[in-house]
């Protein structure tokens, strides 16, 4: 989550927030059904490959730091860099006009994966380092494994972006959670979440077109973004308002509601439902998840199904404490039925195995 860091400290001041928390979690051994895999920075949001491998987005902390796209294998639990910044000087054909590749300063953040068009896979990554941008990668083969190729990107004309999600007739959906200025987004979450308001909104983009605010979407804390199959309705994660939106498209009016605390990251699973990220801990226990050099921060968290139609909620997992990962931002539903979650401040992904029928 974008400027998670700077909004948690003033709300925690403004609440007085106690000094001292539970430790960082530090053990890489598995508890019950979930293992920990190790050897990552901050991997913020996950992508399944038509494999069963996941690419990760190394979060870079906002642009504090370098991050990259990696890939998992599951299968041997071992990680490779696929992506840390640079590429050719030109233009890529599918991105604005005049973008050129990000430099080693790339730190990405929220990620989608799609088939375009021309039927080749498409990585679109929002990323902090240098400028506010969404990248644009095309997944392809590569000897037995893959590769990322850079293909073009959009720099935001404004704000923090956050999570992306690709628009079937071509172009993208990108949260903007709030002003890309460090203190005017602070003053904004802590109205936001004290008092109510909003603090960002939903971007469109088209080659054609460029960046558009898109109605309906104006919200405390835009997060997580998905679309339904066919385009027409968005499902919105609004952080500071810890609702889950469904918005249609096309009018852009708010369909239906559901109370989720905190929700960040959202992906669809095979039986037809969201899975949603839910950060269930206190400021204290946020502000806790600064400077993780090594372990995960503890805080508790779970991931709950929702039905898009009824817009009913399950939890179906929760982390933190006693669990071998915290701060859980993202749960992806794996070929075999078990869940692969991410966290925005820790050293690992955690797979937990899919229950017993």
């Amino acid at each position: 989550m974008s400027h998670r860091t700077a909004a948690s400290a003033l709300l925690a001041a403004l609440v007085f927030a106690a000094c001292g928390s539970a430790p960082p979690i530090t053990s890489c051994d598995p508890i019950g059904a979930a293992t920990p895999l190790c050897g990552f920075q901050n991997p913020e949001d996950l992508a399944l490959l038509p494999d069963g491998r996941v690419l990760v987005s190394e979060y870079g902390d906002a642009g504090a730091k370098p991050g990259r796209i990696s890939l998992l294998d599951l299968a041997s639990g071992s990680h490779e860099s696929l992506y840390a910044g640079g590429g050719p000087s030109e233009p890529g054909p599918w991105g604005a006009a005049d973008c050129a590749p990000p430099s080693a300063a790339f730190s990405p953040h929220g990620i989608h994966l799609s088939t375009r068009p021309s039927g080749g896979l498409q990585l679109l990554v929002v990323q902090h380092g240098g400028r506010e941008s969404v990248e644009m990668f095309e997944v392809l083969p590569a000897n037995g494994s893959w590769q990322l190729a850079w293909r073009g990107c959009a720099v935001a004309p404004d704000g923090g972006l956050n999570d992306v999600v690709a628009v079937p007739e071509g172009g993208f959906l990108v949260t903007r959670f709030g002003p890309s200025s460090r203190v005017s987004f602070m003053l904004a979450a802590a109205k936001a979440t004290l008092f109510g308001g909003e603090t960002g909104w939903v971007y469109a983009w088209t080659r054609e077109s460029g960046f558009s605010e898109v109605p309906g979407t104006h919200a405390a804390g835009p997060n997580g973004i998905e679309l339904s199959a066919d385009g027409a309705k968005i499902f919105l994660n609004t952080t500071l308002a810890s609702e889950v939106l469904r918005i249609d498209r096309k009018s852009g009016a708010v369909e239906a509601r559901a109370r989720v605390d905190r929700p960040d990251n959202l992906t669809w699973a095979s039986d037809g439902r969201l899975r949603v990220a839910s950060l269930r801990g206190n400021m204290r226990e946020l502000l806790s998840c600064n400077g993780i050099e090594r372990g995960s921060c503890p805080m508790p968290f779970a991931i709950v199904a929702l039905d898009p139609n009824t817009m009913e909620t399950q939890t179906v997992y929760e982390g933190g404490p006693g669990t071998p990962s915290g701060a859980g931002t993202v749960g992806l539903e794996l070929n075999d039925g078990g869940l692969l979650i991410g966290t925005f401040a820790g050293d690992r992904v955690v797979r937990v195995a899919a229950p017993r029928r």
